[in-house]
């Protein structure tokens, strides 16, 4: 255990980490939490910053590819929409969609799987994207409503979410991008639509009762939760039958409508929070 001040400590930690090129983007929120955390299980200030350091790899830095190529992406994409052709943006949404593992591994299946889960709702005019990543630039595959679409984006890395508040003022979307912690704020507007894809793993490696917390005070008619069935380095090890039970233990105490989908690289269960299973 530190024998040193813990507010000095903590102060000293957030600043290491913050100074760090790797981390420096991450909302001070998330390294406060995560800090506070590991000063308490570590026996010095230098054990600490590298256990902070790790676990924010943990949760967000292994699925970011290093390269910060945000200006180039955002005039690629001006070009594909002044082309008026839907082909060119979806082209370029799916090559800059390669720079993060979570829509990366999405790609091949991207054409039918928001098909598919659309299919299963009605019209949607709002959504929710939780640790959104890049997803919100498959929006070109989602079948939206005609009427202009809000979209709320939270995720740890600030310079990300001014990279996708730029994206939604060239898609002429009502968009809305924040770093956030959202296991200690959580995200409560009215939406029709939330999004957790791939997402409540990596919360529980902050606080073990993240997931069921977020589920739980968000303010959407449907939520889509998402499990991967393969590590990133492609090894499935029983993820989908796991990821299945730690899910129906979650929602065990609702009476939620849940529709659950099997796709080649994700498992998707579709909520309805106002109707009832019966």
């Amino acid at each position: 255990m530190l024998k040193i001040d813990k507010a000095l400590a903590l102060e000293q930690l957030i600043a290491d980490v913050s100074n760090s090129s790797k981390y420096k983007d991450i909302c001070p929120e998330l390294i406060n939490a995560i800090g506070t955390q590991e000063l308490g299980k570590r026996r010095s200030l230098k054990e600490a910053v590298k256990a902070t350091k790790n676990k924010l790899h943990q949760i967000g830095g292994a699925y970011l590819d290093g390269r910060d190529n945000q200006a180039s992406w955002l005039a690629e994409l001006s070009e594909a929409i002044k082309t008026g052709q839907p082909a060119q943006l979806k082209q370029s949404c799916r090559q800059i969609m390669e720079n993060h593992a979570s829509t990366r591994e999405r790609l091949p299946i991207l054409d039918e799987f928001y098909t598919v889960l659309f299919e299963q709702l009605p019209p949607i005019q709002s959504i929710l994207d939780i640790a959104c990543g890049l997803n919100p630039l498959a929006l070109p595959w989602m079948p939206l409503t005609e009427t202009p679409a809000t979209y709320y984006a939270y995720d740890i890395y600030q310079h990300m979410m001014d990279f996708l508040a730029a994206y939604f003022e060239l898609m002429q979307i009502a968009g809305q991008a924040q770093a956030r912690d959202v296991i200690q704020t959580c995200p409560t507007q009215p939406v029709d639509l939330a999004l957790l894809l791939k997402v409540l793993p990596c919360l529980e490696q902050v606080n073990k009762n993240a997931a069921h917390q977020l589920l739980h005070n968000l303010n959407a008619r449907h939520i889509i939760v998402s499990y991967p069935i393969q590590s990133l380095g492609g090894k499935s090890k029983g993820m989908a039958s796991y990821y299945e039970e730690h899910f129906k233990r979650l929602v065990s105490d609702d009476n939620w409508k849940i529709h659950k989908l099997e796709f080649s690289t994700e498992l998707v269960f579709l909520i309805d929070t106002e109707q009832e299973t019966t």
